[in-house]
C-alpha cells in the first residue's frame, strides 16, 4: 500500500489570510475546485446515523449552500431520510484532491421548504423527475425489471403533462455548528483550520494539530 503514498503539495492555510466568515471562505474554494475542473466538485460525503449511534455513509451532490447553510435533495423515506428524522444531527465531508483540499462541516439538518423543493425539482431533466417517482429509494426489489416497470409507466402516464413532485421527495439543509478547512502538506504536516459557532452566532476560529 505504500506504493499508493504521495506527497502533498497544497499552499497551506495562514490565520491571517483566510476569510473570518467560515461561509465565505467556503465559497472561495469552492468557487476555486469550480475553476480548476474538478470533477463533480459539489460531490460530498453525507453521514447519519441511527438514534442508537449506528453510522452509514454515502455521496450526495450539493445544491445551494449560504449563511442558512448546506442544502442537498434525496427522497425522504430512504435510508437516510428515516436517519435523519430520528436524528438531525449529520456531517458533511468534501475532498478536493487534486487542490490537496478537504472541508468537514457538522450540524443539525432541517427539512427545506415544500416550495423550495418543487421548484428545485422542476429544474431537474425530465428522466431525473420521472426516476424520483419510480425509485422507492432504499426499498428492496426483486430485480431491476421491477424499476425500469416502473420508469416505462410513468414516462407513458406523463408523457404530455408536468411530472409532480413525489409527496415524499424535497431538499435537508444542514445548518453547522462547525466547518474545518483542511490543507495537505508536505511530510504530512498538513493545516487545519477550525471554526466553530459561538453562542452569539459569531465564529471562533482555531488551529488545531493535524
Amino acid at each position: 500500500m505504500d506504493k499508493l503514498r504521495r506527497e502533498y503539495t497544497d499552499a497551506g492555510l495562514d490565520e491571517r489570510n483566510v476569510d473570518a466568515n467560515p461561509f465565505k471562505q467556503f465559497e472561495q474554494w469552492f468557487q476555486e475546485a469550480i475553476n480548476a475542473k474538478i470533477d463533480l466538485p459539489d460531490a460530498m460525503t453525507l453521514a447519519t446515523a441511527t438514534t442508537d449511534g449506528m453510522p452509514s455513509a454515502r455521496i450526495v451532490l450539493l445544491r445551494g449552500h449560504d449563511a442558512r447553510g448546506f442544502v442537498f435533495y434525496t427522497d425522504y423515506e430512504s435510508q437516510k431520510g428515516k436517519e435523519l428524522a430520528a436524528n438531525p444531527n449529520a456531517a458533511l465531508v468534501f475532498y478536493w484532491r487534486e487542490l490537496d483540499r478537504q472541508v468537514r462541516i457538522t450540524g443539525q439538518v432541517s427539512k427545506v421548504s415544500r416550495e423550495n423543493s418543487n421548484n428545485y425539482f422542476q429544474t431537474r431533466p425530465v428522466d431525473s423527475r420521472l426516476a424520483a417517482l419510480a425509485s422507492k429509494q432504499s426499498e428492496v426489489i426483486s430485480d431491476r425489471k421491477v424499476l425500469e416497470e416502473r420508469f416505462k409507466a410513468l414516462a407513458a402516464q406523463y408523457q404530455n403533462e408536468d411530472i409532480p413532485l413525489p409527496s415524499d421527495w424535497g431538499g435537508y439543509r444542514l445548518s453547522p455548528n462547525m466547518i474545518e478547512f483542511w490543507s495537505g502538506r508536505p511530510s504530512r504536516l498538513h493545516d487545519r483550520l477550525r471554526y466553530t459557532r459561538e453562542s452569539d452566532d459569531g465564529w471562533r476560529l482555531e488551529r488545531i494539530s493535524p
